[in-house]
C-alpha cells in the first residue's frame, strides 16, 4: 500500500485484494464504501462472515455446503435415488438444480485433476463417490464436469474407476455441443467435436420412416 490510508483501513482494502476479482481499485471502492456506510452493513456482514465460518460445512453424503447434514437435498425422499450427477463445485450443482429437470442425487468433487497444479485423484472426492455405489445401489453415473481439458480428464478417470470397481452401473456424459443461438465459426474445437459425437438422429427421417 502507498500509506494514503490510515493502517486500519489499508489491512482491510489489503484484505479484499486476496478476493477472486477484486484488485486494487475495487478493493479500495469496497473499503471506502463501508466507511461512509450510515447504516450497520459493515457489522452485519462481519457477522455474517463469521457465521458462514462457524456454521457451514461439507455434507457427509455429497459434499455440498450446507449447515445441516446431510443436506437439504440428500434428505429429501422425493429425490430419485440410483442416479449421482457429478459436478466438480458447489456452483454448477446450482445450475443443475436451478433448471429443474435432474431429480436424482448429486455428488460434488470441489475440483478438477490438474497434475501441473499438484491436484490428483486423493485431492478430490473420487473415493467417496466410489463408496457410495453400493451404500446407494447406484445404477447410473452422470458425469457432469466442464467441457475443459481438466474436466474431460477427470471425467475420464471416473468412468475408468466405476467400469473397473462396479461394472453393471451405467456411466453416462452429458451432451456438449453448440449453444442454442451459437455460430459455428465462432466455436472452439473441443466443443464442436462433442456436438459432432453426440449427435442424435433427426425424428422422422431415416431409412425406417416408410419414404
Amino acid at each position: 500500500m502507498n500509506g494514503y490510508y490510515p493502517q486500519v483501513l489499508e489491512r482491510l482494502i489489503e484484505l479484499l485484494c486476496k478476493l477472486p476479482g477484486i484488485g486494487q481499485k475495487s478493493a479500495t471502492r469496497i473499503a471506502l464504501f463501508l466507511l461512509r456506510d450510515k447504516t450497520d452493513l459493515a457489522m452485519r456482514l462481519a457477522e455474517a462472515l463469521k457465521e458462514v465460518r462457524e456454521r457451514i460445512r461439507f455434507c457427509s453424503v455429497c459434499f455440498n455446503f450446507t449447515d445441516v447434514d446431510p443436506c437439504a437435498i440428500c434428505r429429501n425422499p422425493s429425490r430419485e435415488d440410483g442416479t449421482i450427477c457429478v459436478v466438480e463445485g458447489p456452483g454448477d450443482q446450482l445450475a443443475v438444480e436451478d433448471a429443474g429437470f435432474f431429480k436424482g442425487r448429486y455428488h460434488i468433487l470441489h475440483g478438477v485433476l490438474s497434475p501441473l497444479d499438484g491436484i490428483g485423484p486423493e485431492d478430490l472426492k473420487i473415493g467417496e463417490l466410489l463408496k457410495r455405489m453400493n451404500i446407494e445401489g447406484i445404477e447410473e453415473v452422470i458425469l457432469a464436469t466442464n467441457p475443459t481439458a481438466e474436466g474431460e480428464a477427470t471425467a475420464s478417470f471416473i468412468a475408468r474407476a466405476v467400469a473397473s470397481g462396479y461394472p453393471s452401473v451405467k456411466v453416462s456424459r452429458i451432451a456438449l455441443g453448440i449453444p442454442m443461438g451459437g455460430d459455428l465459426k465462432h466455436t472452439d474445437r473441443m466443443t464442436l467435436g462433442h456436438s459432432f459425437r453426440s449427435r442424435i438422429q433427426v425424428e422422422g427421417v431415416g431409412k425406417d420412416n416408410g419414404s
